[in-house]
């Protein structure tokens, strides 16, 4: 796997929401990580050829600063991340929200899918990672966000990478 990298934490710029400039109450990134790991559905947004959001619910798993998921290849969001590997994953849980910009790439290393199809099948039993059945994908981070609802105001924190 490769080195996990450490983004550095700002204030996003959310006009008019009291957001302050300091960079007291920022989240951590570990917060953000443990949000992504301990999510059991994730949000994929990819873009249609024409350009058009396309949104679907997928299972993953965040291992080493990476999102994981499968899917089959001539499924919508394989093909449009084939075409446009941008895309955006958020977990489950919008009051605690995270979403991570990134670029997804097909993983086809058979060493790294038997180490992190451990992790996928201990959260999905009895689901694996399984090349010969659809693509697996990669979404490396590019930027995050992070957004906890009590304390929206002093909280909200932006990652980049």
């Amino acid at each position: 796997m490769a080195k996990i990298r450490v983004p550095r934490a700002e204030r996003p710029n959310i006009p008019n929401y009291g957001i302050p400039k300091s960079g007291k109450g920022l989240l951590s990134w570990s917060w953000a990580e443990q949000r992504l790991k301990s999510s059991h559905n994730y949000w994929l947004i990819s873009t249609y050829p024409d350009g058009r959001p396309h949104a679907i619910p997928v299972w993953g798993i965040w291992v080493g600063g990476v999102f994981y998921f499968s899917t089959d290849r001539e499924s919508r969001k394989a093909r449009n991340l084939t075409k446009n590997p941008h895309c955006i994953v958020c977990n489950e849980r919008a009051h605690e929200a995270v979403i991570v910009h990134g670029q997804a790439e097909e993983v086809r290393d058979p060493e790294l899918i038997g180490e992190i199809g451990k992790s996928y099948h201990r959260k999905y039993k009895p689901w694996k990672l399984d090349p010969a059945v659809g693509a697996i994908f990669a979404v490396r981070p590019t930027l995050a966000l992070g957004m906890y609802e009590k304390k929206f105001d002093t909280s909200a924190t932006r990652w980049k990478f």
